[in-house]
């Protein structure tokens, strides 16, 4: 697949296109299925797809203070996207001029002068150009002027329609299973290991602790099983813990993930310090509570391990 950083990246002798546009956030299953017509639209056509997305966020460029937390990072977004088989993922830089262009500014620079689309594939609630005044409507008057089809794909979900948004919402609830039904996979983090407290280690546990500035939403406070994947690739199994520890005091939010049943062979020297990991979060097991005593707190953090063993022993991702 092919990754363009702006459009002066595209091509200039660009072949026909068939054209999705969208922040992608979390890719969950409702932009799977936009995307997936995409592709199919495309095959029919012998044309190229492409999915447009931006970043950053435009949330965070016209109103930052309340802006959503952004369920990926834009390396997780892009690996997703090119999973689905899009020839090319277009990502335009957003900032406040960009946005100023009028629907069709934006339409025929993009869309026709770049992308030669031969079709442009969107959900009926599409917005675009200058203060989202552009709608589906209009994309439709465009493309007859033009000359692409707009085809619309209808909203995905049975009492709710999938959404960014819903996702969040399980996410700070910590129902992570809830959460991987909308997306089609398990909620992931990323970002590089570094050194915690150390408490883990001095309780036998000794866990990764992710950056705090690692790309994907932190889940509600508690314990989850989960898998975290190293630089190699490897996936190891995981209780992952999300909290402040109540245990001890002064201590910050953190997503901790210690490795479960590591073979005898790196148990001295597993050393992930400075990597890139992925954690993956498979199922919420309890909250985040306080215990009286650090010998209740190592029998509980046993407990957590056992349970998170079995439960990833049943997991098929």
């Amino acid at each position: 697949m092919h990754y363009w950083k702006g459009l002066d990246a595209v091509p200039t002798d660009m072949a026909p296109t068939v054209v999705t546009i969208g922040n992608f956030d979390g890719v969950h299953l409702g932009h799977c299925e936009v995307l997936d017509s995409v592709v199919v639209q495309a095959k029919a056509r012998s044309a190229k797809s492409v999915a447009i997305t931006f970043d950053p966020h435009p949330a965070l460029v016209h109103r930052p203070e309340s802006a959503p937390q952004l369920i990926m990072g834009v390396a997780d977004r892009i690996e997703t996207l090119a999973k689905v088989g899009l020839d090319a993922v277009l990502m335009i830089r957003y900032t406040l001029e960009f946005a100023e262009q009028s629907p069709e500014e934006f339409v025929k620079s993009v869309f026709v002068d770049s992308l030669n689309a031969a079709a442009v594939v969107v959900g009926h609630d599409v917005r675009f150009g200058r203060n989202n005044s552009g709608d589906f409507a209009l994309m439709q008057e465009l493309g007859a002027k033009y000359g692409f089809e707009v085809i619309g794909v209808a909203d995905v979900g049975d009492k709710r329609r999938l959404s960014s948004t819903w996702v969040r919402e399980e996410l700070a609830e910590g129902n992570v299973e809830a959460a991987a039904a909308i997306l089609g996979r398990p909620h992931r983090m990323r970002g590089e290991v570094v050194h915690g407290a150390a408490r883990g280690r001095e309780l036998g546990f000794p866990t990764a602790n992710l950056s705090p500035d690692s790309s994907g939403i932190i889940p509600a406070d508690g314990v989850y099983a989960g898998w975290l994947i190293d630089e190699a690739e490897v996936r190891w199994p995981a209780a992952i813990s999300v909290g402040s520890n109540p245990t001890f005091e002064g201590v910050s939010r953190v997503v901790e993930a210690h490795v479960i049943d590591r073979p005898e062979e790196c148990v001295e020297d597993f050393d992930l310090y400075g990597q890139q990991i992925v954690v993956e979060f498979i199922s919420h097991l309890r909250p985040m509570v306080a215990y009286r005593g650090i010998e209740a707190l190592i029998e509980q953090m046993a407990t957590d391990v056992s349970q998170a063993r079995a439960v990833l022993a049943a997991d098929k991702h």
